[in-house]
């Protein structure tokens, strides 16, 4: 069983900065992409940013050019680096860990609030 478990939210004001880490445990023998995701009151959850084993990323229109989503292949780690944050960024943000063989595991989210 892999456990994901995300760390780094809270409170920021606008155009203020955060940086959120999500360390993978447990069973991990290959894991094939790593990918934040963000749930907000009322809406769908939908993805932000995805980081391949290889280091390839993509990232939502949304925040494209102030997210950046690293990772640390020798940690099971990625990191989100939140930039200029908006208000609309406030969400509950899930770390999703996709093995090789196609299982996914959720973390159980951490909470970014940004005040106007």
């Amino acid at each position: 069983q892999v456990q994901p478990v995300e760390s780094g939210g809270g409170l920021v004001q606008t155009g203020g900065s955060l940086r959120l880490s999500c360390a993978a445990s447990g069973s991990i023998f290959s894991i094939y992409s790593m990918a934040w995701y963000r749930q907000a009151p009322g809406n769908q959850r939908e993805l932000v940013a995805r980081i391949m084993s290889g280091g390839s990323a993509a990232y939502a229109d949304s925040v494209k050019g102030r997210f950046t989503i690293s990772r640390d292949n020798a940690k099971n780690t990625i990191y989100l680096q939140m930039n200029s944050l908006k208000p609309e960024d406030t969400a509950v943000y899930y770390c999703k860990v996709t093995s090789d063989r196609g299982y996914d595991y959720w973390g159980q989210g951490t909470q970014v609030t940004v005040s106007s």
